[in-house]
């Protein structure tokens, strides 16, 4: 099978011949990886044996003029010399309600927004599952943009607002996927953190009020055409997982150990839902030893692939550079042992 037709069997919860699997990382973790296996960083993909690809709009880098923040296609500005995801510039940040009208929108339908995606689609010629990076799709953008407490007391105090937000960002973000599914992708992909270490970060009655029709619109195209829909949030969203099922999620991502059971996501959705991720980027890859990485992948394994699909196995996250390589090494062999066990029909 080629790696698009791997993973999206199992993404159908069709057989494989073995699981597919997906290793993301930082910049900072690639160049220890890449430093680790002596290959260019742009290597890294075909030796981690990855299935899935994920393509981004074509938007030169805006840095400020120390370089210490990043501004994306929208606005936001980003620390630079971070990790993970640290906003520094939120444009629609101010006290009170601000007029939308007067913001700069960037336009979704300029022209050569998709060159490098379209470029990346050619050049793959069918080998890998490729799915349009919509990260900080719906709620995170519309935080990104006004700043997190603003906008969680907008959810509250000026909900008309919130929901003149959200709705700006969603016909965006529509005419985005549109052009996306036009262009060829397989599925498509969301990013949207709902969820905290031991629950929601606002209540399931405002999640299902303000973000869930508008996150279903979104979805809606992908179903039309007959392609699968992942999306990552972080945190315990177990109240809202059927909603999204409801609504179009075929893929949820990250299935974070510490916060979901992953037998109960089996027994509770089925093959009515498949998975992505799995092993915990947060406590058994930084912190455990190689023994306990390869258990936690055959754990994930055993409870989110019973039948041998429905999975796309790998870290929960982007691995960052405090995981140490032996664990990483730990991550690849079980891996192997993986496939070969299938390859050997046990």
């Amino acid at each position: 099978m080629t790696h698009k037709e791997r993973l999206g069997s199992a993404l159908r919860h069709e057989p494989v011949d073995f699981l597919p699997t997906q290793i993301g990382y930082t910049y900072a973790a690639g160049q220890r990886l890449a430093m680790h296996f002596g290959v260019p960083v742009t290597d890294l993909p075909a030796l981690l044996d990855n299935h899935l690809i994920r393509i981004d709009l074509t938007c030169p880098p805006k840095l400020s003029a120390d370089g210490a923040t990043s501004y994306d296609w929208w606005g936001v500005g980003f620390a630079s010399s971070e990790e993970g995801y640290f906003i520094k510039h939120s444009p629609l940040a101010k006290a009170g309600r601000v007029d939308l009208d007067t913001f700069a929108w960037p336009d979704p339908h300029a022209p050569g927004l998709l060159e490098d995606a379209a470029r990346a689609i050619a050049a793959d010629a069918g080998e890998h599952f490729i799915v349009p990076n919509f990260g900080f799709s719906l709620f995170e953008r519309a935080w990104s943009l006004r700043g997190f407490d603003a906008f969680l007391m907008d959810l509250v105090t000026d909900t008309a607002f919130a929901e003149q937000l959200l709705e700006r960002i969603t016909e965006i973000q529509s005419v985005l996927v549109n052009r996306y599914i036009a262009l060829g992708v397989d599925g498509g992909y969301f990013g949207d953190d709902y969820g905290a270490q031991k629950g929601l970060l606002f209540s399931p009655k405002v999640w299902r009020a303000l973000i869930k029709p508008r996150l279903g619109c979104l979805f809606a195209p992908f179903r039309a055409a007959g392609l699968p829909v992942i999306m990552h949030s972080d945190g315990n969203i177990a109240a809202i997982l059927p909603d999204l099922v409801e609504i179009g999620l075929n893929a949820y991502n990250p299935v974070q150990p510490e916060v979901v059971d992953l037998e109960w996501l089996r027994e509770r959705f089925g093959i009515n839902l498949a998975y992505y991720g799995g092993v915990s980027t947060q406590t058994v890859l930084p912190h455990g030893s190689p023994a306990e990485v390869r258990e936690a992948v055959f754990t994930a394994a055993r409870a989110l692939a019973p039948n041998g699909t429905g999975l796309l196995i790998g870290p929960s996250h982007r691995m960052m550079a405090d995981i140490p390589m032996e664990n990483v090494d730990a991550l690849l062999d079980a891996f192997r042992t993986l496939q070969e066990h299938r390859e050997a029909g046990a």
